[in-house]
This record gives C-alpha cells, structure tokens and sequence, in this order.
C-alpha cells in the first residue's frame, strides 16, 4: 500500500469514526413539522424611547429572530398577531422556562450619566456591588450599535467590546465621553452606567486619558466589569442580536404537536427510502463495480452529513431532511466526473485501469473544483447577508458540498484503488464500469450532432419560454403562501380530541389544501392559513365538528402577519444579489468575463422558468419554494461549469480561435454523459418524492424537477452558445 493510499485510509477512518460517534451519541432535533415544540405569545409594550405599534412590533420580530437562531439552523416559526402580539414557536424545545430566559429579555441596552444625588435622578438602580446609584436620562441606546463581542482584557478579564452602527453613534459618545472626563478623578459623576434591562451591567469610570472636553474617540467601547467567559459572551450576544425597540411581556405560554401527521411522516420516509435505493441501483447498474463503490461512498456521505448538522445543533424538518436526501443523488456528481473522465482514460490507450483512473481523478479535479468552490460561495454569502431558514440554508449547503467532496475525493478513492488493484479485476476492466464507454457516450459518439451550429434556434426556443414565464406571472401572478403575506390563525376547541391526520384532512377538504394544521394546548386544534375568509372559517368549523362528531368551537381568532417578514426577505435578496456577484468574480477569474455572464444568464433564465411553471400551475410559492429555487440556483451554475471547464480544456493553447464554436460543440458532447447520469440520479429521488411524498414535499419535488430539466438544458443549449456568440471574432451563425 502506497504511502498516500495509507494516507487517504487513516483520513477515512478518523473522519467515519467520529461522524459514527455523533450519531450514536447526539438525539437529533427535530423541527415543529415532525416533534412539535414549545409556543410563547408575547405582547410588546410601550417603552422609554418607543410606543408599541405594528411598526415596532415587526422590528420587535426580527430582533428576536436573530436572538432565537443567530446560526439559522433551529428553524423557530415567528409571526406578529394583531398589532402588539408575537407568536414564537420553537421546535422541539424540552424546557420552556428556558426558552422564556431567552426570548423574553427585551435587552433594553442604555447609557446613563451618573448623578451626583438621588434628587432629580431619572432612575436610581443598584451598581454591581449592590449600592445605590442615581442616573441621569439616556444619552445612547443599544439600538445605536452595529456588533459586540467578548474579548479578553489587557489584564486578562472579559470584556465586551462593542461597536457602534454609525458616525453619528461614535459622535455621540465622543461628546458624553468628553462631558463626563470633566469631572475630577474618584468624583461619581465621572462613570457612565451602562444598563441593560433595569440591572447595571457595569459602572466603569472614565479612565484618566479620557480628557475634559475631548473624551474618547473611534468606532468601539469596551464593556469592563467582573464578567465570566459565559456572562460576557452572552451579553456579547444580546447585543449583537439587537436590543428590542420596546419592551416584550409574556401573556402566553404552552405545547404544540406536530404540523405533520404520522401518515404524511411515513409516506414521505418511503419516497425518500426508494428514491435513495433507486439513485443508488442505477449508479451501480452504470458504472457496475466502480458504481458499487460509489454507492457505500453516498452511504458514508449520508454519515458525515448528518453528523456534521447534528454537531451544529440543525434542527430538521421534513422538506430540510428531503434537501438532505436529494443532495444524496446530487452528491453522484463528483463521482460521475471522474468515472467518466477515468473511462476517456482508458479509451485513448492507457492500458493499466488503476492509471487510467488516477489520471480521471486528476484531470477531474479542475471542474470538481470549480463547480463547488462557486457554490460554497454562494453558501457563505448567504449565511453571511441572509438571516433565517435562507442563512440556514446557506449552512446546510455548505455541509453538503464539503461532505461530498470528502466522500468522492476520499472514500471513492481509497476503495476504487483497493479493487483495482485486485489482479482479477485488472484483467476484466469491463466488470469494474471503467473500461468500456456508455451508452449514451456511444450514441453520441456515431452521431456527432452539431448542437451549437444551431444556437439561434437554441437562443430563439429560451426566449419563447421566459416570455411564457413572464407572461404566467404577470398575467395569473404567484401564489404567495402564509409565511410570505400572513393571514388568519383559528384555534378550536372540539367536542372529542382529534389527532394531527384527521384534522388535516377536514381542513383539506374546505379548500385550504396548505394550511397549517396541527395539536395546540390540551388537544385544541389550531389552523393558520391565507386566504382565510368568514366563509372557509365557517366551513373549516363545520368540517372539524364532523370530524369529532360533535361540535368545533373557536377559541382563538387572529390576523397574523408573514413569519417571512421584510426584514428577512430583504436580507434575502440581498445576499442573493451579492453571491451571484461573486459567482460572476470568480468566474470571470478562472475563465473569462463573457463566459461567467454567458453562465450567470442561463441561471437567470432557469430562475424565471421554475418560477413562471409555478405561477401557470398555481402552486404556493414559500418557504419550501424558496429553499428549492436556491438549490436550482447552485444545480444550475454547476452543470453550466462543467461544461464551461471542459470547453476551457480544448480551447487552452489553440493558436486559431475561428473554429470556437466547433471546440464548444465538441466540450457538450464530451460532458453530456456526465450531465445525464446526474441528472438521472436527481430525478430518481425527485421523482419519488413527487409521487409519493405529502404536502409540500410535492411542490419542492417539482420546483427542483423542473429546475433540473432547465438547468440540464441552458448548461448545453443557452450557456454555451451564449458563450460563443460573446467571443470576439466569432461568426454570427
């Protein structure tokens, strides 16, 4: 055994063991689709600075939205009701009192002079030793600050350093700063409070290099005081989350079940069991031993994945653990480059299949590269300008594309040079799936079709679609889901207790086929949908009273507003402006700046074409469509580099560039099988869960078929001829 081959197996080993021990150790966390969790009303009240109003409330929403899940990993549900009440609700959450020290802090973070008496005080609070300490009013508020962090001190106690959002915040406290340096030293009227939540976080004096009439200057403070590690990072992270613009107080507090019922849970565990069975028969059927291979290697993907979201405390919901599984069939991907690069090998004369196959890897290596780097991008860029499920979304995708990498890189390879070492299999290359061209590589092989010399009708059928898709949304528009546009939520007690997959179905059969069903209290059943009128209220009533035999009664009646508010859907596109700007950098670094625009147009197109199918079909656009537009997003700039990497390959030291077109021709025949077989492996798995699935696994399984048709189509028929058509010198034909 080969010294890297040693190397690869010790890696292996180390990596599965400790992914095999989270497992085994870790209970995973399961969101409120599957588990239920805990329900916290809050109602915001009028504070120092600010009236509670809708306004406040909405910004009252966010702050706690980033208090609950800073990582976008726990999933919580967050909705105002009315003007002045926020519904939170935390998925699978033991301890309520615990949940209730978190959220229900209003971190009402001030800044006060401090009083040489009590008389004329605006307030008088204990300092950190428990004496009396008369303030004046605020001169700061925490909502003046941009981030905060625990820091350890020049003499070795924690501080917090907090950083300030603006020039007019630093102003500010240069001047209370240089006011409050007059004062002599040792004189009380010389520190500052600093209180958060009526209790004084600390008192720190102004040190003698602040000077009178100058004070400090710069964009931070330091938060000094006896702080443990834990206190300072937790005060850390309650200003970071934001400090609420009014208070909040709790009027409400009790369980939820699960929105899903058991029937939903089993059907779509089946869609995804065979799904997962079928990608793998059929890699395996393909590419044989090799193929075989590849398959224990998705297995060990399965493990590292799902250890990896369990180290960071993911909580998974069912359309998050089927984002898991298809990435399973998308995670073939590596492992089709390669094999198909190890079988050109060998094809042009290499006559050891284990050197045909080092050399695949190698030469695979350049698009592996680039088609993932382009969407851990993307993935870092979202979770660091998004907030929420999208940043949440942002960190699964991240797990999933370095798990893949590790598995295909590591895991394939250790095992594929293990058997193709074996003397029997070296002299048989056809039982191993390397040493023979496919089926579809041979079709193309004996037609050799001239796909670009045809790119005006290409071009020409890609307009037609997106003036479709146009043309749905505007003309029937898209249908919004709750969590996008609000509605109603109505809580009912019922005369006999009823479970999760009964109540569903009588809401269903009233014309609310999306709404959100599920156990509130002792046995009441909450529904909260859109398009939620007096008539589908009383007809839901009625249905539900059927269904216990006996009578439904309202016992709760709100308007609510989206729990996917403006704030998180302008961080949204924020942070999708700018990883697509990023994606167009890169690309124009590792290929060239008509080639990335050429790519990022084809994702553009397939964006319009999966929304304008739902807007014709009149599907829900959500949180589920949301999460599937960012996976064709990343499924669609990956196809199109690997295309554009193989084109590369043949362009790379062509001294005459008028034969361009016919280099890219030949770029989408070559990788065409490669496009094919993942593709396959996709719609397996995509296809089980359209069928079989539930609810609104079925609208993410078509969004992503859809996307997977498109994306496999503008790689080949758009990008490329896009790219041709923008190289200079190029004929127009």
């Amino acid at each position: 055994m080969s010294r890297a081959v040693a190397a690869r197996a010790f890696l292996a080993l180390v990596v599965l063991g400790v992914c095999g021990w989270l497992v085994a150790t870790r209970p995973p966390k399961l969101g409120l689709d599957l588990r239920g969790g805990t329900q916290i009303v809050l109602e915001t009240k009028d504070g120092e600075l600010n009236q509670a109003n809708r306004a406040t409330t909405d910004q009252t929403l966010e702050v706690l939205r980033r208090r609950v899940d800073e990582l976008g990993v726990t999933e919580p549900t967050l909705i105002r009701a009315g003007d002045r009440r926020i519904i939170v609700e935390l998925p699978g959450v033991s301890d309520p009192a615990t949940a209730v020290a978190v959220i229900g802090k209003t971190a009402q973070l001030t800044f006060h002079p401090v009083l040489a008496a009590e008389t004329g005080a605006d307030r008088v609070l204990p300092d950190e030793s428990g004496r009396r300490l008369p303030l004046g009013p605020v001169e700061l508020a925490g909502q003046r600050i941009d981030d905060a962090n625990a820091v350890i001190g020049e003499l070795g106690g924690w501080e917090v350093v907090v950083k300030f959002a603006d020039s007019r915040a630093e102003r500010d406290w240069q001047r209370l700063s240089a006011k409050l340096a007059c004062a002599p030293l040792g004189d009380p009227t010389r520190r500052l409070a600093i209180v958060l939540d009526d209790r004084v976080l600390s008192s720190p004096e102004m040190g003698a290099e602040a000077v009178c009439d100058v004070g400090y200057s710069g964009d931070s403070m330091r938060i000094t005081g006896r702080f443990t590690a834990a206190e300072a990072k937790d005060l850390a992270l309650l200003i970071r989350a934001g400090a609420l613009p009014v208070p909040v107080e709790i009027v409400e507090q009790r369980t939820v079940g699960p929105t899903l019922g058991r029937a939903a849970i089993d059907a779509s565990t089946w869609a995804a069991l065979i799904g997962v069975a079928a990608t793998m028969l059929f890699i395996a059927g393909v590419y044989r031993i090799a193929g075989g291979l590849a398959a224990v290697a998705l297995a060990s993907y399965g493990l590292v994945s799902y250890a990896a979201l369990l180290a960071l405390g993911a909580t998974l919901t069912l359309p998050g653990l089927a984002g898991f599984v298809l990435a399973i069939g998308m995670a073939i991907d590596a492992n089709v480059l390669v094999f198909e690069r190890a079988r050109e090998e060998f094809a042009g004369g290499r006559r050891s299949l284990l050197r045909a196959t080092e050399r695949g890897f190698g030469r695979a290596m350049s698009a592996i590269a680039d088609s993932n780097i382009t969407t851990l991008l993307a993935a870092a860029l979202l979770f660091l300008f998004a907030s929420g499920p999208v940043r949440g979304f942002g960190v699964t995708l991240s797990v999933g594309v370095l798990a893949s990498m590790f598995t295909a890189l590591i895991v394939t390879r250790l095992l594929l040079e293990v058997a193709l070492r074996r003397r029997w299999l070296s002299r048989r290359p056809a039982w191993s799936g390397l040493g023979h061209a496919g089926w579809v590589r041979r079709a193309i092989e004996r037609r050799q079709p001239a796909l670009i010399s045809r790119g005006r009708l290409w071009l020409a059928v890609s307009t037609v679609a997106v003036i479709l898709a146009v043309a749905g949304i505007a003309s029937r528009g898209l249908n919004l889901g709750v969590e996008f546009t609000g509605g109603r939520m109505v809580e009912y007690t019922t005369t006999q207790p009823l479970s999760t997959d009964a109540a569903r179905a009588a809401v269903e059969s009233t014309g609310l086929p999306h709404a959100v069903v599920n156990e509130s209290g002792d046995g009441n059943v909450s529904v909260r949908a859109g398009r939620f009128d007096d008539d589908t209220e009383r007809r839901v009533r009625a249905a539900l009273a059927e269904a216990a035999a006996g009578t439904a009664t309202p016992v709760r009646d709100e308007l609510i507003g989206p729990s996917l508010g403006a704030e998180l859907r302008r961080n949204a596109a924020v942070a999708l402006t700018v990883a697509l700007a990023a994606q167009l950098l890169y690309l124009t670094v590792r290929f060239q700046w008509r080639w990335s625009a050429a790519a990022v147009l084809a994702m553009l197109h397939d964006v319009i074409l999966v929304i304008g199918v739902f807007a014709w079909l009149g599907r829900p656009v959500d949180g589920v469509f949301l999460a599937a537009l960012l996976t064709v997003i990343g499924y669609s700039v990956n196809d199109t580099v690997v295309v554009f990497d193989r084109f590369r390959e043949l362009v790379r030291g062509k001294p005459r560039r008028r034969d361009i077109a016919e280099l890219a021709n030949r770029a989408c025949l070559q990788t065409i099988p490669r496009t094919v077989n993942t593709g396959l492996g996709a719609v397996f798995i995509l296809g089980a869960l359209a069928v079989l699935g539930s609810g609104s696994l079925v609208d993410f399984a078509v969004a992503l078929l859809v996307g997977v048709g498109v994306g496999t189509y503008s790689s080949v028929f758009l990008a490329t001829p896009l790219a041709v058509r923008f190289q200079p010198g190029t004929a127009r034909r």
